[in-house]
């Protein structure tokens, strides 16, 4: 499976594809899969792991073992602990979560989903994902992978992206255009 045809493109899509392609060789793409879904988590809740990734003066070898004693800790997968650490060693660590996405995507179109990802302005309760989910998958006409993701900064509503479309519902956006159409008047 090469980049070109699965829309994986720059350097998160070549590591993505990369891992992918390996991960389908051992048959462990569901695994590879909550593995960097953990990790996706991990990076978001904590400012710290976010520094070290996204940080030029921490040194590779700083970085590689930081990386590699959490993956430990957290008992993930071979395939997982050998991928982070190439990253960490080529010091591409703060592409991770781009790279997280792409593979997510990759996953996606392996198994004939829609990814789409939804924003919203607070977590969403198991019951509303379960029901976003369905008004999906009737809207796209297919199985989708819901990728969800909370932005305070929307107020309320949510955003929306299937492929290159976008559906913004936010308030933030509302009142935006609200506050463009208030300037037009006077």
């Amino acid at each position: 499976m090469s980049s070109k045809t699965t829309g994986a493109t720059g350097l998160a899509g070549r590591y993505a594809t990369a891992l992918f392609e390996l991960a389908d060789a051992d048959g462990v793409l569901d695994q590879v899969a909550d593995d960097l879904e953990r990790l996706e988590a991990m990076i978001h809740a904590s400012d710290d792991l976010t520094r070290l990734i996204r940080s030029p003066v921490i040194s590779r070898e700083d970085q590689t073992r930081a990386m590699a004693a959490l993956m430990e800790k957290y008992a993930m997968g071979e395939l997982s602990v050998r991928f982070v650490g190439v990253v960490a060693q080529n010091r591409r660590l703060f592409v991770l979560p781009d790279m997280i996405a792409a593979y997510r995507a990759l996953l996606a179109a392996h198994r004939g989903e829609a990814s789409v990802e939804v924003i919203s302005a607070k977590t969403l309760s198991e019951k509303q994902r379960t029901a976003i989910g369905a008004a999906l998958k009737k809207a796209v006409g297919a199985r989708i992978a819901l990728d969800v993701k909370v932005d305070p900064g929307l107020l309320g509503g949510l955003i929306v992206r299937v492929g290159s479309r976008m559906f913004d519902s936010s308030l933030s956006t509302k009142l935006q255009h609200l506050r463009l159409a208030m300037k037009g008047v006077g």
